[in-house]
């Protein structure tokens, strides 16, 4: 008789338990499914899927990796999961319409962008309390937090500005013009520059955060693919400052930007509608999200190439590693 056939459903739980804890895991959230699916990064299948809030999006881990924060936006919270258990511990009042969200250096304060309402929402992970609501523009949706702490930036989508505030007084001190439907902020590891996407001007604005001015602006060019098509959504970069990865929304592809002469060096074709994106702990493979696909992709770093395809859910829209 097969080995296999000789376990029981509680030694079945405990060797998935056990893969989970040994291999990096990631979290793609499934925004018309309400579902994460989990998907083992040492064979690249997918080997969970959980039920979740309504219309997950925004997904981030707490600094040990012990808490999964889920922006569940149609049920205008942020819920907490606990992720050796996998079971929803607490909800955190989020504000209306939570879409994207980013959590301080100090491991306390979520900033939330709500969507519906024109705010960002300060909640304190620990008491469970809102602290602050920050006005911002109509449609707020990137978030992200300067490495020292020191701003929580937003973009709102339809007020085409990228939102400075100060972490300490919560006060909106400056505002950034960018171009149409800015959708994604992400500071360099050394917090001096803010790169922030705007979906329809197809642009990438690169802005010096100590005078809060773009100093380069990224436009794209895909062989075959109509400019209405390229839209600029996810950044990821790396750690050592060489690279710059841009999801490029429905036209399918992701370009390669070296980060430091802002020169267009490649372009990756990924899944349909390529959103957001996320590196493996060594940064040796790129996820990105497809949402119109139900897709990931999965990009070897160094060839700069697609070398698999995962089905998820319908239209993943976020996605982060758990080492």
């Amino acid at each position: 008789m097969k080995l296999n056939k000789l376990l029981t459903p509680i030694a079945a739980a405990m060797l998935l338990t056990t893969s989970l804890a040994q291999a990096e895991i990631a979290y793609v959230s499934n925004e018309k499914d309400d579902s994460l699916s989990l998907i083992d990064l040492s064979t690249l299948e997918v080997i969970k899927t959980i039920s979740v809030g309504q219309r997950p999006r925004g997904i981030i881990f707490s600094k040990d990796y012990s808490k999964l924060y889920i922006c569940a936006s149609d049920s205008d919270t942020v819920q907490v999961m606990d992720t050796t258990t996998h079971k929803i511990i607490a909800t955190l009042p989020s504000g209306e319409d939570p879409e994207q969200f980013a959590l301080h250096p100090d491991d306390v304060h979520l900033y939330i962008a709500n969507e519906d309402d024109a705010l960002v929402t300060v909640v304190n992970t620990q008491t469970h309390e809102v602290e602050a609501q920050i006005d911002v523009g109509v449609e707020p949706e990137g978030m992200a937090v300067s490495p020292d702490g020191a701003y929580a930036v937003n973009t709102s989508e339809t007020t085409n500005m990228v939102h400075w505030i100060d972490t300490k007084t919560h006060e909106l001190v400056d505002n950034t013009l960018v171009d149409q439907r800015p959708r994604h902020v992400e500071f360099n590891h050394d917090g001096t520059l803010l790169w922030a996407s705007s979906e329809i001007g197809g642009t990438v604005s690169v802005i010096d955060v100590a005078t809060r001015k773009i100093v380069k602006k990224l436009r794209f060019e895909v062989k075959g693919v109509h400019p209405d098509k390229i839209q600029p959504v996810g950044i990821k970069l790396t750690k050592d400052g060489k690279w710059a990865y841009v999801a490029l929304g429905p036209s399918n592809h992701v370009a390669v930007v070296d980060a430091k002469t802002f020169e267009i060096d490649d372009y990756i074709l990924v899944g349909r509608r390529a959103w957001h994106m996320t590196f493996n702990t060594d940064e040796s493979l790129l996820l990105t999200t497809n949402g119109i696909s139900g897709d990931v992709s999965v990009i070897d770093t160094k060839a700069h190439k697609a070398i698999k395809t995962i089905k998820v859910g319908r239209y993943p829209w976020g996605v982060v590693v758990k080492p």
